[in-house]
């Protein structure tokens, strides 16, 4: 019973706070709803049993994902006139080469992720032994070793992008 009180408490609060994300009207305030869900689903990986889900979901998104958005929102002049943004006809070369990087590079993973399927936590056996943690250590680091390696290459991306979004002169 109490379980269930739990989760629909934090269920509501994740929900309320997901609406208060979307429909504020301070960039800064949007961040910080944001920061408070993701504290909520740490608390629910809590709940769950999952704790080094709930230490990654904070130490990942509450920490530094947040910090990400917080420095584009800083970088980024809200408050510019219309007018003064350039045509984003400008670069659309430049968009289409890297939208067709980025498609090779996802059927690359589909592809490489086909030819080498992932050994379940469950069949290995020993790696169960080891807790939670080793087993999510061991698939990270081998069998999704190249997804790892995409998402660090998107935020990469995503800092470089908001320093030339910031810049005004290139």
């Amino acid at each position: 019973m109490l379980e269930a009180v739990v989760f629909y408490t934090l269920a509501a609060l994740i929900l309320g706070f997901g609406v208060l994300v979307v429909t504020a009207r301070n960039t800064v305030h949007c961040v910080l709803f944001l920061v408070a869900n993701f504290l909520c689903v740490a608390v629910l990986y809590v709940a769950l049993s999952a704790e080094f889900l709930a230490v990654i979901q904070v130490l990942v998104y509450a920490g530094g994902i947040v910090v990400l958005y917080l420095f584009v929102v800083m970088l980024v002049n809200l408050k510019r006139i219309p007018d003064a943004y350039p045509d984003p006809r400008g670069r659309a070369r430049l968009g289409m080469i890297m939208s067709v990087a980025v498609l090779l590079e996802i059927s690359l993973i589909v592809g490489y992720t086909a030819a080498h399927p992932a050994v379940s936590a469950q069949a290995t056996g020993s790696l169960t032994a080891g807790g939670n943690t080793e087993v999510v250590g061991w698939l990270l680091y081998t069998d999704y070793l190249v997804p790892f390696e995409v998402a660090s290459v998107l935020l990469l991306a995503a800092i470089v992008g908001a320093i030339v979004l910031a810049k005004k002169e290139l």
